[in-house]
Formats: structure tokens, C-alpha cells, sequence
């Protein structure tokens, strides 16, 4: 039967097929790009190392690591109230709504480390290793005390930069006034970093949290379905491990430093929040044949015949929705 002849194809042959077939590409083209965009505006990298943040926030280890754990939960809040809005409001709605709040969060998030840099002690006299370091958007002179702390093996003490350990510094001429930082500098701002993670998260669980598996299990045509939501569950998984992967090394100093990298992610959810306000459709309270013909052009040519084994297959699925 068709089924039969469905299961001998090759993997490459089905590929073909439904990357042929113009509303299954458009589906394929929005399910993968919003999967991607799910990762790419940040959150594993806000998960994976947020007790790392903290600490660049200025934040002891300890409390970086308790504070990491309760805002966590914020992603959750987040989840519940997506559950209880989704067939209120519609998908699409919250999507948009959590892209906009998760760019404005990120936004400020980058901005409260770069006033946590502008606004830390400044830095009269520096020696050594001390003095500098490879920059890609920014000097790279040792400016301020929160980029001596962020230099290996430096320490601050009454507007001097120089080499130490977490004890003292090295040289203890140098460090005549004042009381000896290493690794962490007073900062006002670093509650209004947990103020935004905090706001990021919750935002990010609002909509970009579970609506984008929702929606990519609700957008392909019965015969490509299974295919079609492992290309896009494999476009997660990528975007997961390149943003996991690169996180630490964008957000040093030499590279984007960490307020850079968080106005990457942020500029990267505010360009998905304009494509997918031009392409994504509603798909609340909208059967499956419905949202498949939301992808249709005049344009395309017809669409495949449905075969009894598809059709009984379809309306057993949607008599348990």
C-alpha cells in the first residue's frame, strides 16, 4: 500500500521530495529558522553559565551560584503562564511579545556590564602584563579596575593595576593606599544584572520557551511530518551547541567582551522578532489541513492527494486534540 511505498524510499529521495514541494519548504523554512532563533537569541548560554555571569557581574562564587539557581526559576513562571495564554492569545502574539521583551532585556543586561565597567574605580598607573590586553571593540589599555579584575594574575589597589595573587599583590610598594581587589571590583549595577537575567528569562518562557515545538508540530503536511520535525529539531540542537560553545570565548575581552556579546544576542532576537512578524501566521484554533493551506501560494502547483491511510491516520489525530 501507499504506506509501504512511503517506508522503501530513500532518506535522500524523501529530502528531495519534500524540499521540492513549495508550502513544505515555506513550513521548513520557518520551523528551522524560529528553532534556530530559539537558541541564537542566548537562553542555553544564559542557562549553561549563568552562575558565570554572576560572577562577571561581580557577584562572590557562592552567591553566583544560589542566585543562579532561583532565577532559573523565572523560566518556569514563564513556561506556566505560555500554558495558560497560548489558545488565549494565539501563538504568533506571544511569540512576538516574548521576542520584543527578550531583545529589551538582553539590551539592558549588556548595558548594565558596560556601566559596571564605565562606573568602577579608575586606573592611574599600571605596570607590566598589567598595562594591556589583545582587544577586538575596544582598547584594550587598562582603563578602569573592572578590566585590571579581568586580567589574569592582576589585582587593584588605589588606582594602581599590577601583578598579584588573591592574597596580595606581588609587589607591596605598589599597593601603598587603599584595600587590594583581585578578580571582583565593587559594583553598583550588579543587581540590575540579576533584575535583567531575571527579565529574560521569564520573557524568553512567555513564548520563545515551548512555542517554537508547538508550532513546528502544528506546520507540516501529514507526509512529511516526521521528516520535517527532525531537520528542524537537529537546527536546535546546532544552534544549541555553537552558542554553548562560544559563549565564553566571544564574551572575554579579547573578543566581544560580555556586554558585546549581549547585545549580539539581543540584535540577533530583534532581527527575528521583523522576520517573523512578516512570516509567521496564526495558527490558534486552525485544523491541520487549514494551516497547511497558510502556506500555499497561487503560484504553487496542487498539492499532493491525501490517501486513505493518510486521511485515517490525520482525523485520529485530530479526535484526541
Amino acid at each position: 500500500d501507499d504506506g509501504d511505498e512511503e517506508d522503501k524510499k530513500s532518506f535522500w529521495t524523501r529530502v528531495c521530495e519534500m524540499t521540492s514541494d513549495p508550502p513544505t519548504r515555506r513550513a521548513l523554512h520557518l520551523g528551522c529558522g524560529i528553532m534556530a532563533l530559539q537558541q541564537l537569541s542566548g537562553i542555553n548560554t544564559v542557562m549553561y553559565y549563568a552562575a558565570s555571569i554572576y560572577e562577571m557581574s561581580e557577584f562572590d562564587e557562592l552567591t553566583s551560584v544560589w542566585l543562579a539557581g532561583f532565577t532559573a526559576l523565572a523560566q518556569v513562571v514563564g513556561i506556566a503562564l505560555s500554558i495558560v495564554l497560548v489558545e488565549r492569545v494565539g501563538r504568533r502574539t506571544l511569540v512576538l511579545t516574548s521576542l520584543s521583551l527578550v531583545t529589551l532585556s538582553l539590551a539592558g543586561l549588556g548595558a548594565s556590564f558596560y556601566l559596571s565597567r564605565t562606573d568602577s574605580e579608575p586606573v592611574t598607573h599600571s605596570e607590566g602584563t598589567c598595562s594591556s590586553q589583545p582587544a577586538l571593540i575596544w582598547s584594550g589599555v587598562t582603563t578602569y579596575c573592572y578590566d585590571c579584575a579581568n586580567m589574569k594574575g592582576c589585582g587593584f589597589c588605589g588606582g594602581v593595576c599590577t601583578e598579584g595573587n588573591v592574597l596580595s599583590p606581588f609587589d607591596q610598594t605598589e599597593c601603598q593606599a587603599g584595600e587590594w581587589t583581585y578578580k571582583n571590583c565593587s559594583n553598583p549595577y550588579g543587581y540590575v544584572s540579576v533584575f535583567f537575567m531575571v527579565a529574560y528569562l521569564l520573557a524568553f518562557g512567555i513564548g520563545m520557551g515551548g512555542l517554537p515545538w508547538t508550532i513546528n508540530s502544528e506546520i507540516y503536511p501529514l507526509k512529511y511530518r516526521s521528516l520535517a520535525v527532525s531537520f528542524s529539531t537537529a537546527t536546535n540542537w546546532i544552534g544549541n551547541l555553537i552558542v554553548s560553545a562560544t559563549f565564553l570565548s566571544i564574551s572575554s575581552p579579547s573578543a566581544l567582551t560580555a556586554f558585546g556579546s549581549f547585545w549580539l544576542y539581543g540584535t540577533i532576537a530583534f532581527l527575528g522578532f521583523i522576520w517573523l512578524f512578516f512570516t509567521m501566521p496564526e495558527t490558534k484554533g486552525l485544523s491541520l489541513e487549514e494551516i497547511e493551506k497558510l502556506f500555499r501560494r497561487e503560484r504553487d502547483q496542487a498539492g499532493y492527494t491525501i490517501t486513505p491511510s493518510e486521511n485515517s491516520t490525520l482525523v485520529q489525530q485530530e479526535s484526541t486534540t
